[in-house]
């Protein structure tokens, strides 16, 4: 583990190397807070229904519009954005991660992806009338930015914990986060439900949320990159030491995609991630069309259970990484698993119009939520050789975001195939029971030590 040097002068030096790495770690724990907003006011709660709805005040007699020239309907717009950005991070993500680890300017690269993706979530504000192509323009870039910046920021956990602390601290981030989107998410709401008492109109309301987010965004990476600190790049390979930053992160990147074949098993655990995670995300992604449409339950029911999850996942990733301290990460994420598949269970027998039932559920979910993805991102950081922190997480988020077309696929065809929400929600079993089927195989302790990493005490 890497700490801040001790301070000069005489005397005990423990004491300023605690103060160093918890302020270090406090920096780090505050870009988690900063972030999440994107995903929770941005992508998960405003935005697809505005551009939407600007995308259909442009649109043709048949409903249709014609970005590029290709002829789409207005309605699925948004989800051809969401994709475009998507295939943009799966390039990107691992390039970004070599020139990370090559540079070592990680504090400049999270500033500068976090401070172009802050200031285009700001620019949507004026995304209005049928400036559509705008509004996609901005929401591509800006997820790119915040999906390099999370390439970087996690990279640094190894640096702030030790095997046996990871899990805590991995937790503690999430949590940050969570609790984070909730704050501004709680603000939005409140703005958008009196928005007619404030004289302001719905359009102009959501434009100000969307807005506010960036600047929350921005605003609190200012904390963050001001306590986190450079570490000297390890591992660089000879062919990059002399080219450029981006020349040289292509090799480098080259040379990463040759090592990954030595490190079977850290493979093997991206495998089992894929699954299990592409589940999560698309359970987060139908729950409020599950819930609408099958349900028929009521736009201020739905997004007043996406606040409540997450209020309960800031208490659920701390105590499932208190849980972990004492069974271990994998048996804690196994159990996780177990608690999803019940929650797929219970969503299939939910009784129309039951939003007593509808917010028990996203208790539940909250609670699993956070700590399977804070322990998954723990795991993982065990299973990376040291000094390509940067360059294999960006291999894991593009297991995050590069697959989620999974499981969204398999909602989609079984409802085409059955014509019922309730057997598309129950088929996404299938992501948890194979994804905890090959974690369960997955021997840790070997995967640790191959990857050339001391194994904490419980794993």
């Amino acid at each position: 583990m890497t700490t801040a040097p001790p301070a000069a002068g005489t005397g005990p030096v423990d004491q300023p190397i605690d103060r160093a790495l918890k302020r270090e770690r406090f920096g780090w724990y505050s870009y988690d807070w900063a972030m999440s907003v994107f995903n929770t006011s941005v992508t998960t709660v405003f935005l697809a229904p505005y551009l939407t709805s600007i995308a259909e005040s442009a649109a043709d007699a048949e409903g249709r519009i014609f970005p590029l020239g290709i002829g789409i309907s207005a309605g699925a717009f948004f989800g051809y954005v969401v994709s475009a950005s998507v295939i943009l991070q799966v390039l990107v993500l691992p390039l970004t991660g070599a020139v990370a680890d090559r540079t070592g300017h990680k504090r400049q690269l999270l500033a500068g992806f976090a401070t172009l993706g802050s200031l285009c979530t700001m620019a949507l504000f004026f995304v209005a009338d049928e400036r559509y192509m705008l509004g996609a323009g901005l929401y591509i870039v800006a997820n790119l930015c915040f999906g390099a910046a999370t390439v970087v920021y996690y990279s640094w956990l190894p640096d702030l914990a030790g095997p046996d602390e990871r899990d805590a601290v991995s937790s503690r981030g999430w949590a940050f986060g969570y609790l984070g989107g909730a704050v501004l998410l709680a603000a939005s709401l409140a703005l958008f439900t009196m928005h007619d008492s404030l004289g302001v109109s719905e359009g102009d309301a959501v434009r100000i949320c969307l807005a506010s987010a960036g600047i929350w965004w921005a605003g609190f990476t200012v904390v963050s990159v001001t306590l986190l600190r450079n570490r000297a790049p390890r591992h660089v390979v000879p062919a990059g030491r002399s080219a450029g930053a981006l020349s040289g992160g292509f090799r480098q990147l080259g040379a990463t995609l040759k090592d990954l074949r030595r490190y079977p098993l850290t493979l093997w655990f991206l495998g089992a991630y894929l699954l299990f995670n592409d589940g999560v995300q698309t359970i987060i992604a139908v729950s409020a069309q599950y819930g609408g449409e099958e349900l028929e339950l009521s736009q201020t029911t739905l997004v007043s259970a996406i606040l409540l999850v997450q209020v309960v996942a800031f208490f659920g990733a701390l105590a499932l990484g208190r849980i972990a301290a004492r069974i271990g990460a994998k048996r804690t994420v196994l159990g996780a698993l177990v608690v999803w598949t019940g929650v797929l269970v219970a969503a299939y027998f939910l009784q129309a119009g039951a939003a007593v039932q509808f917010y028990c559920l996203a208790v539940v979910i909250g609670f699993v939520m956070g700590g399977t993805q804070a322990l998954s991102r723990s795991l993982f950081s065990q299973l990376i050789p040291p000094g390509k922190e940067a360059e294999y997480f960006g291999f894991y988020e593009i297991s995050d975001r590069g697959t989620s077309w999974l499981g969204p696929f398999l909602f989609a065809l079984t409802y085409d195939l059955s014509g019922s929400y309730r057997n598309a929600i129950f088929s996404l079993v299938f992501f948890f029971v194979a994804g905890g089927f090959l974690l369960a195989k997955l021997n840790m302790r070997q995967a640790i030590v191959e990857a050339g990493n001391t194994p904490p005490e419980r794993v």
